[in-house]
């Protein structure tokens, strides 16, 4: 590939078409802070067509969201500066328009659909009044006919009762149909553009399938540019037409999906995709992860942002920066990497080899335990945990329960991994934190190697925990903020009377962190480092059953990769076993060894590994399975696809026979009255009914979803 010297800002780019809508261009916004510059974007370009979806992808902090309110013009000026670029919006330079045209054209032209509806919409105004405003503003009309349009847009939306669901507040809604409100906000006014920042990132894969449905849906009809920002590349392989990849406030790939994901250019995407854990794929070696962390945008390294976690590293991609350039043979196909031609090698030899791309590295695969191998550790027999529902300000009275778990059983083995997975709200952290104690059950028997702790008392309880740990979904929060690392590792052995001399920094380089890291504040660790903090504090005690409730789900996927495989290291080494909770089938498929799928507080399904994601019986499990989206465009879009409609019913009062029923695609579709008699009437029991594994169906039949 040609070079530039080193410091060099004149870039060659690919030129948007002649009927780009929006286009960007040598866009670089900085934020002049008393650490010194960040370099958000530094030197983008993207365009997009009406009608067509770029996604852009890259880790946090990469300039993704920055690129975009730079769009909207929402960058917060100051800190926020615009050294250079142009933002062409039908020939007009939106940098140079002042706030009343901004103002016009927000909404109205271009809109946006923000990571959280929760922050973004305002818990004071209801629903319908809150998208009856955005209306208002460009359209000077009335109230009341400003209020049926909101109407209109909810149910355009999917969602039910409209009129009466326009007159509730944001705490009223599902996070699903948080999103749906700020999808009918943003496309209240027939957007031409419209910027979806992570629209699916906090939900359910059964949700984020229907939002993804629904704006496919409302794009053809439309005929509206989409861009796509998000980490997922699963959702981009199946949505976008385009892809940009970013890195470091720069961008380092863009061209077609189909090319971005069998052929890349750049290194930084070979990483991504071979991190990836896969839905579609047995697995047989461990992750591969990129190594390191992402740069300081303060501090970007010389020559090309990435060397210093590049395999293909060398003298030159360290010292120039690389032009961004065609790869050669797919037009449109654009990369910046010094050895774009060996990263297309090896891309193409590891398509061949295992249908997905891969960095060689020295990583072992795993030992796999052999069932007959495991002591029975945890036993766990018709667990219950409900929690009163009372009415009244002076005198309570109980009125009800939630019913959170509702009769769950399940077992896990030394130095096994069982994945409890569903939704939220399923009940998989309320059953986790009865298993540990740290909620009281209301009926049903935990067992500890063998010994019945559902009812011991406090001194007991103390000595077990030295047995039994958690590690939770965010490590920010469940790290006191103001203990150094060492004060946080060192707090078990002083609880439990322990010595704990040299045993922090040894605890450290056994999570891959240094000794000097000792003495930081969570504050200062990425989120990557604070989780591996986490896991030191999880294992200090030697346990033998650590519970990792949703650790990687708040990662990057090159950070996740990393966790994943020390999680299967320490496993190894220590004969942990690991309670592991996650809404991320491709991650569950990675490491779990069992798996057991719940639904509205019970187990619907259980069965080994590649049993279940290659013959479920339960259609809950085959919904769940299907909405994953595979990182593989051919593959995405020719899988079958089978979308769970409407939200999960209240645990306050569940369905009567089987509480999936009313969700269910065989339920609705395929059964007869009397069958369907028998849903509403009966409950169904956890047995094989010919499948091979349990599944709580009266009609369970195995169907392929992969």
């Amino acid at each position: 590939m040609p070079d530039v010297a080193a410091g060099t800002t004149v870039e060659q780019v690919p030129p948007p078409p002649s009927d780009a809508l929006l286009s960007v261009e040598d866009l670089r916004v900085h934020f002049h802070t008393d650490a010194g510059v960040v370099k958000a974007v530094d030197g983008v370009s993207w365009w997009v067509r009406p009608g067509e979806t770029l996604g852009i992808v890259g880790e946090s902090g990469s300039g993704k969201s920055v690129s975009a309110l730079a769009v909207m013009g929402l960058v917060p000026t100051p800190p926020g500066r615009y050294e250079s670029g142009r933002i062409l919006f039908k020939g007009e330079n939106l940098l140079e328009a002042d706030e009343k045209r901004l103002r016009q054209i927000r909404g109205k032209e271009i809109s946006m659909i923000f990571q959280d509806p929760l922050t973004s919409l305002n818990p004071v105004f209801r629903i319908g009044d809150q998208v009856a405003e955005v209306i208002r503003v460009h359209d000077k009309i009335g109230r009341i006919p400003a209020r049926q349009r909101a109407v209109e847009l909810l149910a355009e939306v999917g969602i039910p009762n409209p009129r009466q669901r326009a007159r509730e507040y944001p705490h009223q809604f599902s996070g699903g149909m948080r999103q749906r409100a700020m999808i009918a906000m943003a496309l209240a006014m027939n957007p031409s553009v419209l910027l979806a920042d992570e629209p699916t990132t906090a939900l359910d894969v059964t949700v984020q399938a229907q939002i993804l449905d629904l704006l496919h849906k409302l794009q053809a009809e439309r005929h509206t540019a989409v861009v796509m920002i998000t980490h997922d590349l699963g959702v981009v392989a199946g949505r976008a037409d385009r892809v940009l990849v970013m890195y470091a406030g720069r961008v380092a790939e863009v061209g077609a999906v189909d090319d971005i994901y069998q052929r890349p250019g750049h290194a930084y995407t070979l990483g991504l995709l071979s991190s990836l854990a896969r839905l579609d794929q047995r697995r047989t070696e461990r992750l591969r992860p990129i190594r390191g962390q992402p740069p300081s945008l303060i501090h970007v390294p010389s020559g090309c942002p990435f060397h210093p976690r590049c395999p293909f590293a060398t003298d030159v991609t360290r010292t120039v920066v690389p032009l961004l350039l065609p790869t050669g043979e797919e037009p449109g196909h654009w990369a910046a990497c010094h050895h774009s031609d060996e990263v297309r090698q090896a891309a193409a030899v590891a398509v061949a080899d295992r249908g997905a791309p891969a960095i060689e590295t020295d990583i072992r695969p795993p030992t796999p335990l052999r069932a007959a191998d495991r002591a029975p550790l945890l036993q766990v027999e018709g667990l219950v945990k409900h929690f009163p529902v009372t009415s009244g300000i002076v005198f309570k009275h109980r009125v009800g329960d939630i019913r959170a778990v509702d009769g769950v059983s399940f077992s896990v083995g030394a130095g096994e991994t069982l994945a409890l997975v569903g939704e939220s709200g399923c009940g998989k952290s309320t059953t986790a934190r009865a298993v540990l104690r740290l909620l009281e059950p209301t009926a049903g028997a935990i067992r500890f190697e063998g010994e019945d702790i559902t009812h011991i008392g406090p001194g007991r309880l103390r000595a077990l925990r030295r047995e039994m740990q958690i590690v939770f979904q965010d490590p920010y929060a469940s790290l006191n903020p103001r203990m150094t690392v060492r004060n946080i590792l060192a707090e078990p052995f002083r609880i439990h009377h322990l010595p704990e001399e040299g045993k922090v920094d040894h605890l450290l380089e056994v999570v891959g962190l240094a000794p000097e890291h000792a003495n930081r504040y969570p504050h200062e660790f990425s989120g990557g480092q604070r989780q591996r903090v986490g896991i030191a504090r999880a294992i200090a005690l030697d346990p033998k059953l650590v519970v990792c409730d949703e650790p990687v789900s708040a990662l990057d996927v090159s950070i996740q990769a990393q966790v994943l495989n020390l999680l299967e290291d320490l496993q190894e080494q220590r004969g942990l076993a690991y309670l592991f909770i996650a809404h991320d089938l491709s991650v569950v498929r990675h490491i779990a060894d069992r798996v057991a799928v719940m639904y509205l507080g019970l187990v619907v399904e259980t069965a080994d590994r590649d049993a279940l994601f290659e013959r479920p019986a339960h259609p809950y499990t085959q919904a769940l399975i299907s909405a994953v989206p595979v990182p593989d465009p051919v593959k995405e879009r020719s899988r079958p696809r089978i979308v769970v409609t409407g939200d999960i019913p209240s645990p306050a009062n569940p369905p009567s026979g089987c509480r999936f029923r009313t969700r269910c695609q065989k339920f609705a579709n395929e059964l007869s009255e009397a069958e369907r008699a028998k849903c509403v009437e009966e409950p169904p029991e956890l047995v094989d009914r010919g499948q091979g594994h349990p599944a709580a169906c009266h009609y369970a039949e195995v169907v392929t979803v992969v």
